[in-house]
């Protein structure tokens, strides 16, 4: 059967579906210290991109974008973690509606930067700050590219949380297939935009050694 064969589609989706399933218990795995997920988050990028193209191994690829970013992307993990907390803190306990119009921008503002910071340290080499200010670059210039990277987590958030009171039998499978499954959809989306600054077409399976390699922007 044709279909069965290693280089047929149904098999390069299959392979796709449970090394993505790997990367995401990776990801549950290495982000238990709650300070490594940015970090988590980084080396779920570069695994999952390097899956799409065919290159390498899944766990592999995993821990040496893990290792590699571990430094910058904590320090961007910090700085989204305690922004995060803020305005969850202002939307929890600061119902004042004066700051309803504040809390909806930042929050927006929050979600624009979020959407490409990890994805950006995963791909070039640039210091804390300047990748911020990329994220913000990226994410308002190219807005119809984060309004659906943005659509795809609402969808799964929105999922887990109907899933949690209406399903909740249902949530441990959610959480296999988890955040690092949705990276596989955000990627070929980041890497169509990023593009023209890498210098390369997104493909899938084709091995190019030029992938492994963050330049700087």
């Amino acid at each position: 059967m044709n279909w069965l064969s290693p280089d047929s589609k149904f098999m390069q989706a299959w392979n796709n579906f449970t090394d993505a399933i790997i990367i995401n218990l990776l990801m549950l795995v290495t982000s238990i210290p709650i300070v490594t997920i940015g970090a988590a988050l980084s080396a779920g990028q570069t695994a999952s991109r390097k899956m799409l193209i065919g290159q390498g191994h899944v766990t592999r690829n995993y821990f040496a974008a893990f290792k590699e970013n571990f430094a910058r992307a904590t320090i961007l993990w910090a700085v989204y973690l305690l922004f995060g907390a803020a305005l969850a803190y202002s939307w929890i306990v600061l119902q004042i509606t004066p700051l309803l119009i504040p809390k909806i921008a930042l929050t927006i503002l929050w979600i624009i930067g979020f959407e490409w910071v990890f994805a950006l340290q995963a791909r070039f080499e640039n210091p804390p700050a300047r990748t911020i200010v990329n994220a913000y670059v990226f994410g308002v210039t190219y807005f119809p590219a984060t309004l659906a990277l943005a659509v795809i987590d609402a969808v799964y958030c929105g999922l887990f949380v109907y899933l949690w009171f209406k399903l909740p039998q249902m949530l441990f499978l959610l959480a296999v297939l988890g955040y690092g499954s949705l990276l596989s959809l955000h990627v070929p989306i980041q890497e169509y935009v990023l593009r023209r600054y890498t210098g390369q077409s997104f493909s899938t399976h084709v091995q190019e050694d030029t992938w492994s390699v963050k330049k700087h922007q």
